[in-house]
């Protein structure tokens, strides 16, 4: 039962206690959420000094300005075996105002050809022409390209490319 005061009337309960309690398992929450936090996603390791300062000749060497870092290689190089192709930017043929931007890069088995690159640039930019945008509408419609265009690819390079990646596919 509640206490009395003197006059009979029931002790009103201290509003203090509910918010200390509100506060202790808010502080308790955040330092477990922390801790989980730490141990999910460790803080990213901070550059030493050593990365941070290039050496000028390095610089040169790598085609980088004196001062500069030295340039990252990038993984699709023709050294890899993978060919970037330009962008293909065309419009599409219905409805015509609808453009569309497509980047592929060509990975060949040994040595890549260029000029069987070219080829297949060629080909991609006027098979891309002839697409509508109801045919590529929707995850569907997009695995419908890609097989497309692979198959376009097998066909041109007589199976020495042996995967088709796409980079950017934009319709607008």
């Amino acid at each position: 039962m509640a206490e009395k005061t003197e006059e009979g009337a029931p002790k009103k309960a201290s509003k203090l206690l509910p918010i200390a309690v509100i506060v202790v398992l808010t502080l308790i929450g955040a330092g477990g959420g922390w801790v989980v936090g730490a141990m999910v996603a460790p803080p990213p390791e901070t550059p030493k000094a050593e990365v941070a300062v290039a050496e000028p000749a390095a610089a040169a060497h790598e085609g980088g300005k004196e001062g500069e870092a030295p340039e990252i290689p990038k993984i699709a190089t023709e050294a890899n075996g993978v060919v970037l192709l330009e962008p293909v930017t065309t419009n599409l043929s219905y409805p015509s105002e609808n453009w569309i931007r497509i980047e592929v890069a060509l990975q060949f088995k040994g040595t890549p050809d260029v000029t069987i690159a070219e080829a297949i640039h060629q080909d991609i930019a006027a098979y891309m022409k002839t697409v509508s945008l109801q045919q590529i509408q929707g995850p569907r419609g997009f695995q419908y390209l890609k097989d497309d265009i692979k198959e376009r690819v097998d066909l041109r390079s007589e199976g020495r490319v042996t995967n088709v990646m796409f980079r950017t596919f934009v319709v607008q």
